[in-house]
């Protein structure tokens, strides 16, 4: 469990660069519209979204725990695994600008969230801190495929409990940078088209799904035979 949330709330770090982009926006306006005062709003606002975060990844962990119960229990979390740290290879290599599956994920969540905007429009504009949390809670809804990457790992977690603190951490990990784009959101905004950045968080991204997988039972030694069938049929 250590190590799931462990890696959520690294890819929440380091991830925070398309977080940025899916919510900046609000979180500028939250700025803008708290005369002066922005901390508590901004504040109010993440831990409304990291609430929801939360809520998912319990579900997303019972889920799991119960697909777990229906076969091999080993088998199970074993491939949950594998398939969540191959969803953040993926993610590493989109914060890169290479690959597009991880926007398809985002296609998954369209749906839902076209039901519940126009209730988060109604907020507008969030001037107080009761709005901000409200605000918060919906927002934690929008279509994104860094979150369901994470709710993967929940999924891997097996329990409800495990999932909602993969998912917590997860978003305590994007808190530094929407923070920031909601205190200073030029400047941040600005960050996420400098290559270098970019760059250098893909690939750290990259390698903690690369380590993961490393860290699956019986996965390095099948891939290292299977190398070595090749091997010799050539």
């Amino acid at each position: 469990m250590g190590a799931l949330a462990a890696a959520a709330l690294a890819a929440g770090l380091l991830g925070g660069v398309h977080c940025a982009g899916m919510c900046g926006g609000i979180v500028a306006s939250l700025a803008v519209g708290s005369r002066g005062a922005p901390l508590p709003r901004q504040l109010a606002f993440n831990l409304g979204r990291i609430a929801t975060y939360a809520a998912a990844g319990a579900v997303a962990g019972f889920a799991g725990g119960m697909a777990a119960l229906a076969g091999p229990a080993l088998a199970v979390q074993t491939a949950l695994f594998a398939v969540a740290n191959v969803l953040i290879i993926l993610l590493g290599l989109y914060v890169a600008g290479w690959g597009s599956l991880v926007l398809r994920l985002e296609r998954l969540g369209s749906r839902a969230w076209r039901a519940i905007e126009p209730v988060a429009r109604r907020l507008f504009p969030v001037d107080s801190t009761a709005k901000a949390l409200a605000a918060g809670a919906l927002w934690g809804w929008v279509p994104c495929g860094l979150v369901y990457t994470m709710l993967s790992l929940s999924l891997a977690s097996g329990s409800a409990g495990g999932g909602a603190i993969v998912m917590a951490a997860f978003g305590l990990g994007t808190l530094p940078t929407l923070l920031g784009a909601g205190l200073a959101a030029g400047r941040v905004m600005a960050a996420r088209r400098i290559p270098s950045i970019r760059y250098a968080a893909a690939t750290i991204i990259v390698a903690l799904g690369v380590v993961g997988l490393a860290r699956v039972p019986g996965l390095p030694d099948a891939v290292a035979a299977g190398f070595a069938c090749i091997a010799e049929a050539q």
